[in-house]
């Protein structure tokens, strides 16, 4: 991949005002809404992309260690889940769907555990590549009274090689007739390369599939040209593009190049507290959804909830407005909870009935 340019902020310019549409809550459908939730169900999601396991080791901190000024960690439970593009794959089966994943592990005991996660989940792990030469992608979090102290990473970051970019691509191949849209998750954890992307590309849109795109930062815009719609967050979106969102004009700029660099049909900007931006190829008008969270406990994850939410929405014949507020009301719930978490179409569907009443 090309180095990336450092982040400029972009000067101010005599082009017209843009117009913004706010959706609120009290223009919500909700039987629409709920046609689309119950339609979710068996929707068969292909899930592309890096997976590894989440641990988390959680206790009290009550005394600094003698031997270096740093917390003394007295453990009271550790957790295992499944974490990066897996996460989405679970997020999925949890709102009803079927996940059919594609990702790569080694052979080591993170992958081990990796697998019976997805058992215990009731996920098929027959469509795994395994690669002895590499780690099993495992994010270890230490955490003490809702505070994460540290976070150890264990992964291989190198390309995986042609031998294996093959089997990830025969694997797709032959699972694309079998669903109904497909999801590319890229971590940039050496799985994906731009070769492998578009291959995969071309075949997903030959056989008629929706493309759903998280993108990565450090890759290039150009990677993903193809997709149906992206979701990055606003820093990917401002490393994607070369500048800094600083205000609803950039905000429209950067989703422009976005769409019109990758082809894409849509793109979705999450923006943390501020919600969500929308823009469409073909419209004049960015669409802002304001946050639904009641309270923000741990962002981590929020971005797979809510690529899962929209590829499941879609293929059920929502609109991107309807999935978009949909998932945003996901994420809400997401963010209320510790670590990667899935979100039910219950907690949906009472985040829903919460927000329309305010």
């Amino acid at each position: 991949m090309k180095s990336k340019k450092p982040l400029r902020t972009p000067k101010a310019t005599s082009r017209p005002k843009a117009k913004f549409d706010v959706i609120l809550s009290h223009r919500w459908d909700r039987k629409r809404l709920e046609t689309i939730l119950r339609g979710q169900r068996g929707k068969r999601i292909l899930v592309i992309g890096d997976v590894g396991v989440d641990r988390y080791t959680v206790g009290v901190v009550e005394r600094i260690s003698p031997e270096a000024p740093v917390p003394i960690v007295l453990v009271e439970s550790e957790q295992l889940k499944l974490g990066l593009a897996a996460n989405v794959a679970d997020n999925i089966a949890v709102l009803g769907g079927t996940p059919l994943l594609v990702g790569v592990v080694g052979k080591d005991r993170a992958g081990t555990d990796f697998r019976a996660l997805l058992r215990s989940s009731g996920i098929r792990a027959s469509s795994l590549v395994t690669d002895p030469k590499r780690r099993t992608v495992l994010k270890e979090r230490v955490v003490s009274d809702r505070q994460q102290l540290l976070r150890i990473d264990f992964e291989s970051q190198f390309p995986v090689g042609s031998a294996v970019e093959a089997q990830i691509l025969a694997r797709v191949t032959a699972l694309l007739p079998r669903v109904d849209a497909v999801v590319l998750e890229d971590y940039a954890k050496g799985m994906l390369s731009t070769r492998l992307i578009q291959a995969i590309f071309r075949r997903a849109r030959a056989a008629g599939k929706l493309i759903a795109v998280d993108p990565n930062a450090k890759s290039e815009l150009e990677a993903y040209r193809g997709a149906t719609f992206l979701t990055p967050n606003t820093r990917e979106a401002e490393a994607l593009v070369g500048f800094r969102i600083v205000s609803e004009s950039t905000l429209q700029r950067a989703a422009r190049i976005i769409l019109e660099r990758t082809g894409a049909e849509h793109v979705v900007i999450t923006r943390g507290k501020e919600g969500m931006a929308l823009c469409s190829r073909g419209s004049d008008t960015i669409e802002l959804i304001p946050t639904y969270a009641r309270e923000v406990y741990d962002v981590s994850g929020a971005g797979d909830t809510v690529i899962s939410v929209l590829a499941l929405a879609l293929a059920a014949g929502a609109t991107l407005q309807e999935g978009a507020v949909i998932a945003n009301l996901a994420a809400g719930v997401e963010v209320g909870k510790r670590g990667t978490a899935t979100v039910t179409p219950d907690e949906i569907r009472v985040a829903l009935e919460f927000f329309g009443s305010a």
